[in-house]
């Protein structure tokens, strides 16, 4: 595992330098290092301070379960193929050690519309992936059909006005993974009323 990247200078290097890792596997961040990793989503922009972030953390055998919710979600999802077709999916809850559901608690009884309180949660989301690669682990944001299903809201224990972003996979990421490569910046920004000379 990678040595924790000092603050200053080298901050910029943990933003130049993360990237997903799948799978992950131990060791894992422990309990304090979690609290600090927690500790990094609440210092999200936030307007009107509805403070809309909530996380699910899954360890343990706890995974295992979540891996049978899997199972039976995609199931439900092809009524005519076996349960047994989707028994492949029980691995994905184990391909870290960590898992977090990213949750936004989203409310109407503000002027903030929820656009920016599931604006809120991403950027919640993100500071905590770099605090994982700044600990030298490695993460990955999974989303998909899952997230969306009311089965996995139940499971989870979500409220109606809740909202799940996505999972958080968490560990140590393989030894030797080439970095990814990325394209210039320039291709995605455009200056408005570019300034004259």
């Amino acid at each position: 595992m990678e040595t924790m990247i000092p603050a200053g200078a080298d901050a910029l290097r943990v933003l130049m330098t993360r990237q997903s890792h799948w799978p992950l596997s131990e060791p894992a961040p422990d309990d304090a290092q979690l609290r600090q990793i927690f500790d990094t989503a609440l210092r999200a922009p936030d307007h009107g301070g509805l403070r809309p972030w909530r996380f699910v953390l899954i360890r343990g055998d706890a995974r295992l379960k979540l891996g049978e919710v899997l199972v039976d979600l995609a199931s439900s999802r092809s009524p005519g193929e076996p349960h047994s077709a989707h028994e492949h999916r029980r691995s994905r809850a184990l391909a870290a050690p960590v898992v977090i559901a990213v949750v936004a608690s989203v409310t109407t009884r503000t002027k903030v519309p929820e656009v920016e309180q599931l604006l809120a949660v991403g950027a919640a989301a993100m500071n905590m992936l770099n605090a994982v690669h700044a600990m030298g682990f490695g993460g990955f944001w999974a989303t998909g059909a899952d997230s969306y299903e009311p089965g996995m809201h139940r499971a989870l224990g979500l409220a109606d006005n809740d909202r799940l972003l996505g999972f958080l996979f968490v560990g140590t990421p393989p030894q030797g993974v080439r970095a990814v490569e990325r394209p210039s910046s320039e291709a995605y920004v455009t200056e408005w009323f570019e300034a004259s000379a």
